[in-house]
């Protein structure tokens, strides 16, 4: 006896996109119109998800490049927080597992902030060792925030418990730093290492700057999380300064 159209629709409603292409053979003959609706929608998530797939192989081509030269511990890094006006720079360094596959994995500013929470679990699930740095708006006021960025890059390298063959940066080059390494331009786009560290520093920045709102209301960090939103100029103006804004950076809004 046939399934109802509505049991179908359900199980491959809820059928992972890895399984969808055996779960819809059982019903591909099946000549009701709504069945056949339910199978198409199911064939065309699975068709996306191949598309994902593929995407995220792709990131692993400079990986792939430096584990054929004999390298087995790859460590992306990137930085988060170079233009808020308050606040920390925040920076990470993540060494994946060889070859290991997480979805949707991209650079932090091209996903939802539930999409990064979800990865940032599956990347530290996924990593052979995480490191996270920052600076805060003390130092970068005192050395630039240039300086800044790269003191924490260094630091998340050197704090990371698995010491890395080489390093990937998102578009900068760290001084100082006693491994090989290669500076990528949208590197976050690019290498699933340094999409990894990128939102694990967005996220791990986000995080702390909610909690920063509890502490100096008003300003809107819980939304803003320190970048110059009019709200938050709008604050300045009407409040001065709270301690963790960066006198450097506020200085025309006062």
């Amino acid at each position: 006896m046939r399934k109802p159209v509505k049991e179908i629709e359900e199980i491959l409603k809820n059928t992972s996109p890895e399984d969808i292409f055996e779960a819809v053979s059982e019903f591909e003959d099946d000549e009701r119109s709504s069945v056949k609706k339910a199978v198409l929608a199911a064939l065309k998530r699975y068709n996306k998800y191949l598309d994902e797939t593929e995407r995220v192989k792709g990131l692993w081509a400079y990986e792939e490049e430096l584990f054929s030269e004999g390298n087995n511990y790859i460590c992306g890094v990137d930085e988060v927080g170079r233009g808020p006006l308050a606040g920390p720079v925040v920076t990470a360094a993540v060494i994946l597992k060889k070859g290991c596959f997480i979805p949707y994995i991209n650079d932090s500013k091209k996903l939802s902030e539930k999409r990064r929470g979800e990865l940032y679990g599956l990347i530290i699930e996924n990593a052979e060792a995480v490191s996270v740095a920052m600076e805060s708006h003390d130092v970068i006021d005192g050395i630039n925030i240039l300086q800044a960025t790269l003191r924490a890059m260094k630091n998340a390298v050197t704090g990371l418990e698995v010491k890395p063959d080489f390093v990937l940066v998102d578009a900068l080059t760290i001084p100082g730093l006693a491994i090989p390494q290669k500076g990528i331009i949208k590197g976050d786009s690019q290498s699933i290492s340094i999409a990894a560290a990128s939102i694990i520093a967005k996220v791990t920045r986000d995080r702390l700057m909610v909690k920063e709102a509890e502490k100096y209301p008003g300003y809107g960090f819980e939304r803003n999380k320190g970048y110059g939103s009019a709200e938050h100029i709008r604050a300045i103006k009407e409040k001065g300064l709270c301690p963790i804004h960066r006198r450097s950076f506020t200085k025309g809004f006062l």
